[in-house]
């Protein structure tokens, strides 16, 4: 029989008290990055989803918060786009969560629970955890993004990833490995004013 351990604290709880109204304003803090993150964007030609900082934000926002509090920015992230223009490059409404992107927008909220449920198990401690705990969210984001946008836009699975994978993977590989960094350096941080 196994024994249940708590889950270790994330980043945010060694840093700030915790209390119920810092975890709605970190909630709302991410969403609020993400949001910033949103609007650094490439549109490419070829295809209807583009380059933004989206990735990394959801990566660090799962590193940061844990898993319930980073999918509940990430929900708020997603549902607060309906009514504001904070999607890609100002975009917001049904239209874009139904839209080609709507895939990537669904997994950017099970992304940021998973890399915060690792991070909660102290995966975000070194970067040779973190980088596969970051490549964990970043599949994710695939697994939702591809087939959405197969079935948006009526073509095939491999004329999804040529559309909606290729042209991303060198950037995508850089903010992994930047969001992967986040987490060991600032544990480093921490310990080091403790």
């Amino acid at each position: 029989m196994t024994a249940i351990t708590a889950p270790a604290p994330t980043l945010a709880d060694a840093v700030f008290p915790r209390t119920r109204v810092r975890d709605a304003l970190l909630v709302v803090g991410f969403a609020g990055l993400t949001a910033l993150a949103a609007q650094l964007t490439i549109k490419l030609p070829f295809t209807p989803v583009p380059i933004t900082g989206q990735t990394f934000a959801v990566l660090a926002t799962g590193t940061a918060l844990g898993w319930r509090r980073g999918l509940l920015s990430q929900l708020l992230y997603v549902v607060a786009g309906l009514g504001l223009p904070i999607y890609a490059g100002g975009a917001h409404g049904w239209a874009q969560l139904t839209g080609a992107s709507g895939g990537y927008l669904v997994g950017f909220v099970v992304a940021a629970a998973l890399v915060g449920l690792l991070s909660e198990r102290r995966q975000d401690r070194s970067l040779l955890t973190s980088i596969p705990a970051m490549l964990a969210g970043s599949a994710v984001i695939y697994a939702f993004g591809l087939p959405w946008l197969a079935h948006s836009i009526h073509v095939s699975g491999t004329k999804a990833a040529e559309l909606g994978l290729a042209p991303f993977l060198i950037g995508d590989t850089i903010k992994l490995l930047l969001a992967a960094g986040i987490g060991p350096a600032a544990w480093r941080f921490v310990k080091s004013g403790e």
